[in-house]
């Protein structure tokens, strides 16, 4: 049976969410919830896609931007599915929908010890940055300084 690809819904979550706890090296949180990748798709319509064999989901991947880079996260295959060119499908339909909003650079994150995915990425010519290092904060958490330099 022929592999389609089509944007993301928020039907799809619950197959999409089983899907990235099925796969090894995927980082899920909080955010994930069905309400915050709703509010995800909500706030970038036409940029993330699952791939679907008949009616089963069998690959999906968020994307999205910020007006200025493209961002992916959660690529993810099922395991019978892999090796058959659906993650290179779900990356370039992400990165052609990029490039129609006018987005010229995408990002993604790679957990550093999932060696597989790494080497997905370099496969279909994707670089490592090592001039970058990623930083986070908890907006719940972050302190930020009440002290205001004073001026001369």
């Amino acid at each position: 049976m022929p592999i389609t690809l089509r944007e993301m819904t928020p039907e799809d979550y619950d197959a999409a969410y089983a899907l990235w706890q099925a796969s090894e090296g995927i980082g899920l949180g909080a955010d994930d919830s069905k309400k915050g990748i709703t509010r995800f798709l909500a706030r970038n319509p036409g940029l993330s896609f699952v791939a679907l064999e008949g009616e089963r989901l069998v690959g999906a991947v968020l994307c999205g931007h910020d007006g200025r880079r493209g961002y992916i996260h959660h690529l993810a295959v099922a395991e019978s599915h892999r090796r058959r060119g659906v993650g290179r499908a779900l990356a370039a339909q992400c990165l052609s929908a990029l490039k129609r909003a006018g987005i010229n650079k995408c990002h993604l994150f790679v957990f550093a010890r999932n060696h597989p995915a790494l080497a997905f990425w370099r496969t279909i010519d994707w670089e490592q940055r090592m001039d970058l290092i990623v930083m986070s904060a908890l907006t719940t958490k972050a302190r930020m300084s009440q002290r205001v330099a004073a001026r001369p």
